[in-house]
């Protein structure tokens, strides 16, 4: 199997994807042209992490896997669960996600027959990846509503640039994934949140959520948001909003910067949150593309509603689509709201696991 990793978004995506379905199927992978329309090209240190953390769970034989490599060489032997421990600062000083981490090792470690405990260090709430906090409130509860058993603590938030942050995941494994068919989330039960800093004046996130809850109140919400003084080696500031509907979850959030207002970082989450308001979709843009390589493997047909077709949701639809006989339909245009339709019928059968 050759793929090419520039192909759409052409970030890590594909790399994370491609690793993880090859792990689940014992297929020998070669991607090639990682991340080459980035500014830097190739592997960095937690793309890196991933492809080790592949290679563990799975006794794979590598080629390429080096900073800055542009193609890669992935030959999986096995498949196991059991205890792990995987640093993006092991090769390199990083505050690489340990969350997009996770994101390569979680599908195959489900269908692993062992339960497993991972511990992962890194950054957990940085730019351009979901934040253990997003994990922890809606991707973990979403993936329960097809069978997944899996949970994490943090014990250090990592942030850019120094990183030093640590997670556990602890994942049960299954023995099948369960379909998932949600077209509409239902009535908003509760709004909460956080507003969390680390070795800043607790006043910035006093002020990150007086802001959140001028703007949210003056369109009706209430919303409840907790003051969190979070431990970490480092500087940061973040905050989260978790809607709670009647069928579904969706989680929004901003991380602060240096000479960025604390008042800018309200604004910027409680506008993604007003944005999913104005549709109906039942799934935010972020949940859709990470739900769709659990869904392929279901025996069943699904389907959702979500609120933005991103190029990260038809990125990862071309990703599946390489590895499994499954037919997946996204209608909707990029940058709107849209429905997609996964029939993944007999799939278990057509590929023998």
């Amino acid at each position: 199997m050759k793929i090419d990793g520039s192909y759409g978004e052409g970030g890590g995506q594909i790399l994370r994807t491609a690793l993880a379905l090859a792990a689940v199927l014992r297929r020998e992978v070669e991607i090639h042209s990682i991340r080459k329309g980035r500014k830097v090209p190739g592997l960095q240190p937690q793309h890196l992490t991933c492809v080790d953390a592949c290679r563990d769970i799975t006794e794979a034989e590598v080629e390429g896997n080096k900073l800055k490599s542009l193609s890669l060489q992935f030959s999986p032997k096995t498949l196991k669960g059991g205890n792990f421990l995987f640093d993006v600062a092991k090769i390199k000083g990083s505050a690489g996600s340990v969350c997009l981490v996770l994101q390569s090792i979680l599908l195959p470690l489900v269908f692993s027959g062992q339960s497993t405990e991972v511990v992962i260090k890194g950054g957990t709430h940085v730019p351009w990846s979901p934040p253990f906090t997003y994990l922890k409130q809606v991707f973990f509860p979403m993936i329960k509503k097809i069978g997944c058993r899996v949970s994490g603590k943090i014990e250090k938030w990592g942030w850019y640039p120094k990183g030093g942050g640590e997670v556990l995941f602890s994942i049960e494994p299954i023995p099948e994934i369960l379909s998932l068919n949600l077209t509409e989330r239902g009535k908003l039960k509760k709004l909460s949140g956080i507003s969390a800093v680390s070795n800043l004046p607790l006043s910035i996130g006093r002020r990150q959520r007086d802001r959140a809850y001028r703007i949210l109140r003056e369109r009706g919400f209430s919303p409840e948001i907790e003051l969190v003084d979070a431990p970490s080696i480092g500087q940061g500031t973040f905050l989260f909003i978790l809607a709670e509907f009647e069928d579904s979850l969706a989680g929004f959030s901003s991380l602060g910067a240096i000479k960025k207002r604390a008042e800018t970082v309200a604004e910027e989450c409680c506008q993604e949150f007003l944005e999913f308001m104005e549709t109906d979709a039942a799934i935010e843009k972020h949940l859709a593309d990470q739900l769709i390589p659990f869904l392929s493997f279901c025996n069943q047909k699904s389907s959702f509603t979500v609120s933005c077709v991103s190029q990260h949701l038809l990125t990862n639809v071309w990703a599946v689509r390489n590895f499994l006989p499954v037919g997946i339909e996204v209608q909707g245009k990029e940058g709107e709201s849209g429905k997609v339709f996964i029939d993944s019928s007999g799939v278990k059968d057509k590929i023998g696991i």
